[in-house]
Order: C-alpha cells, then structure tokens, then sequence
C-alpha cells in the first residue's frame, strides 16, 4: 500500500519560513519523480515545485528564488522548503509521486501565511 504523509504545515508569517516534509512508503522512492503542488479552494491544483530522479528541479514562476524542493532517498522522504512566504501562498499543499505509470497523492498538508 502506497502512503505519502505531509506534515510541517500550519501558521506563517508573512517574510518568514515553513519546511513542508513528505514521507513515501509502499514504493520504491528511488525510483520516484516527486512534485509539491498547492490548491486553493474552488480552484485548480497547481504545480509548485517537481525533484526528478536523478535531482533536477523545477519551480513554478511564482515560487522561483523563495522555495527549494530537495529529497532524501535514504529517508525516503522530499522536503519543500519555503522562504519569505507571501499571503498568496496560502494553500493546502499536496505532495506527489509519480511512478510510471502510476501517480500517487499525499492527504494534503494546510499552510497559512498571515500576520
């Protein structure tokens, strides 16, 4: 059984930071493309950032220069760090793995940027 489990979400400040983790099992991580993507109530999923297998990246405009995504194949796990946070970057935050041909999606993880 394949489980991707977000955590590191919740309350930030706007210019500050959250680190958004993603913990896979049930496959073989390794072997995983890993993405973050965000949705906003009402509207579409969006991609924020893809690690492929071998560590290329890839951001949307948005999120260039603020946030990194990173992954660790020992751990098993792929990090979103994320940095002067905006308002707009309120979202739940979904992580994502795809294994050819099959694609899998975390339960979602809430972030709120606020004062």
């Amino acid at each position: 059984q394949v489980q991707l489990v977000e955590s590191g979400g919740g309350l930030g400040q706007p210019g500050g930071s959250l680190r958004l983790s993603c913990a896979a099992s049930g496959i073989r991580f390794s072997n995983a493309a890993m993405g973050w993507y965000r949705q906003v109530p009402g509207e579409r999923r969006d991609l924020v950032a893809t690690i492929t297998t071998d560590g290329s990246t890839n951001y949307a405009d948005s999120v260039k220069g603020r946030f990194t995504i990173s992954r660790d194949n020992a751990k098993n796990t792929v990090y979103l760090q994320m940095n002067s946070l905006k308002p707009e970057d309120t979202a739940v935050y979904y992580c994502n793995a795809k294994v050819f041909p099959l694609n899998f999606w975390g339960q979602g993880t809430q972030v709120t940027v606020s004062s």
